[in-house]
């Protein structure tokens, strides 16, 4: 007796999200280099930075030591506190970045938190198989020999005590903040390795952790009575109250010799302070160029929303992110790639200020192609790699791992978005479900010929593009039931009939026989025609039979 065969189920794809259009920027953030500072000048900044950074790295310490316990009557204590060493509005600008640095702190745990209990629950899944067993693409395997099983559980074990003291901290509000970075705090012991001197890494240390922004007030003169720019350029700072015999103008303020010209953005910052209008500024040194830079940013009103149908009428620009590129591609409105693919190179290695250039840059030339296309639309899958990024998922795929994690997703999804307002072009956001795999399967040999080789990042841009229109990404429907011929109609999922130099439905070019393949004696030429008969005649529209059938 035979033993019974067991079918395998396969696993349907999980459900499809819809595309929808990404909000807009709130706010504007532009930055100009101090000109022309004198020594004084540079030496007030040092000490007025310095003085406030301490008075801040105080004020973070109270506030995490509050806790959860944290209400309005300790944010005005503390406020209180630091105003007689500094002033009633740099004692507000301290306590407002002491509340954002914890929130951002509290966010972070909260991920440390859940990035634990995804590991611990990969690990205990896996561990639990048997030892060699495969995994799918929706969950890992088991492990392949009994040592990474036996190393494995001791991470267990490891992870499991970690995520006891992180639980311990989130439920009774302790946070652990560094002001400069936990990073540059550990090079401290580790100079060589950082190629840093002592002197070096202090300049670094102290102009982290120095304070010198202030918030913007409506309503007073150039939007700011703390840190204030006049449209002609000149800046001046107010004092704290131990500074006040460095300054050179009334009021304890201090006026720099050097200016500040805003060229990105500089008439809507000009207006903004002609009318009074808050602005809020952040003065920081730059170690590396050894330059002072001032920051201005204020809020924008929302840009209206715009339907997702009125966005895509004009058609859409398809973009696939990838490790060193964009590639892209621009649909018509029925779904149809136009043109050739284009592909926008960057490199992601280097320093931070080095890739978001690439980025920037990167993106700039994807904005500009898309206005040559004139389209008012532009593609992009909302990538989330919190789970792909998992050590405990991915384990011996070590390069995948720092693949993804390199991948700015976030930034460059906001970059691309405050960017493209200023164009008009709206931002679509999709599901990135299969986009890969279906559109190399469904695009990537269609679209490929003599002098074009299409990649399976160019398809894939072609899918996202289509599943932002609302359309399958397959480029048709299965055939008609009967059989491979239009008995059934036409098949639906295709370019409209009147599309000029598209694929339509196809319709028989003249009248046919049902005999016809007969009297073709198995040749592959085209059978003869109808005959002038109406009852063996077989038509595509409505006929109408006269009373004497006419032969003439």
């Amino acid at each position: 007796m035979s033993e019974p065969v067991v079918q395998t189920k396969k696993q349907a794809p999980r459900p499809i999200a819809d595309p929808y259009v990404a909000p807009g920027p709130s706010g504007v953030a532009v930055r100009t280099r101090l000109k022309g500072l004198t020594r004084r000048d540079e030496e007030v900044l040092r000490l007025v930075g310095a003085h406030l950074g301490s008075l801040a790295s105080t004020d973070l310490k109270a506030r995490c030591a509050d806790g959860s316990d944290h209400g309005r009557h300790t944010w005005s204590a503390r406020k209180r506190q630091l105003t007689p060493e500094s002033s009633s509005r740099w004692a507000g600008a301290i306590t407002k970045a002491t509340h954002d640095q914890w929130a951002l702190a509290r966010r972070s745990q909260v991920a440390h938190l859940h990035t634990l209990e995804t590991g611990i629950t990969t690990l205990r899944h896996r561990l639990s198989l048997p030892l060699g067993e495969k995994g799918t693409k929706r969950s890992p395997g088991g492990y392949r020999s009994r040592r990474e099983w036996h190393a494995k559980s001791r991470r267990l074990a490891a992870l499991e005590e970690r995520l006891a003291a992180v639980r311990s901290d989130f439920e009774a509000g302790r946070l652990r903040v560094v002001r400069g970075g936990k990073h540059l705090a550990r090079n401290r012991h580790h100079l060589d390795a950082a190629g840093l001197t002592e002197a070096q890494w202090r300049q670094r240390w102290e102009a982290q952790r120095s304070f010198l922004q202030a918030d913007g007030e409506s309503g007073k003169r150039c939007g700011n009575e703390t840190i204030r720019v006049t449209p002609q350029g000149e800046v001046s700072i107010r004092l704290p109250a131990p500074l006040a015999g460095w300054a050179n103008a009334p009021h304890s303020r201090y006026v720099l010799a050097g200016t500040a010209v805003f060229a990105h953005w500089g008439q809507e910052w000009a207006d903004r302070v002609e009318a009074d209008r808050a602005v809020a500024y952040r003065v920081h040194w730059d170690v590396e160029r050894g330059r002072w830079y001032v920051t201005a940013s204020w809020q924008i009103p929302a840009a209206p929303a715009i339907p997702l149908q009125a966005a895509l009428a004009e058609g859409v620009v398809g973009v696939d992110m990838n490790a060193d590129h964009l590639a892209a591609w621009h649909l018509d409105a029925h779904g149809n790639p136009i043109g050739d693919p284009r592909r926008f190179s960057y490199d992601l290695s280097g320093t931070a200020t080095h890739r978001d250039a690439q980025i920037r840059h990167a993106l700039s030339q994807l904005l500009c192609w898309a206005q040559a296309c004139e389209a008012k639309a532009i593609a992009v899958e909302d990538l989330d790699f919190s789970d792909a990024k998992s050590r405990e998922r991915h384990g011996r795929k070590k390069r995948f791992r720092q693949l993804i994690s390199g991948m700015p997703t976030a930034k460059l999804r906001a970059r691309l978005v405050s960017m493209a307002d200023a164009t008009g072009i709206a931002i679509i956001a999709v599901d990135p479900a299969y986009t890969s795999t279906w559109g190399a399967q469904h695009w990537q040999r269609p679209t490929t010929s003599k002098k074009r080789k299409t990649s399976r990042h160019d398809a894939a841009s072609i899918a996202i593009g289509r599943r932002a229109q609302g359309y399958p990404i397959r480029r048709r429907t299965a055939p008609p039931r009967t059989h491979r011929s239009d008995g059934c109609g036409p098949r639906t999922v295709q370019t409209e009939p009147a599309t000029r130099g598209r694929e339509g439905p196809r319709h028989p070019d003249s009248e046919r026989a049902p005999d016809a393949r007969a009297r073709a004696k198995g040749t592959r030429k085209r059978g003869t025609s109808a005959p002038k008969t109406v009852r063996g005649a077989r038509g595509i529209g409505e006929w109408q039979q006269l009373s004497l059938l006419d032969t003439a």
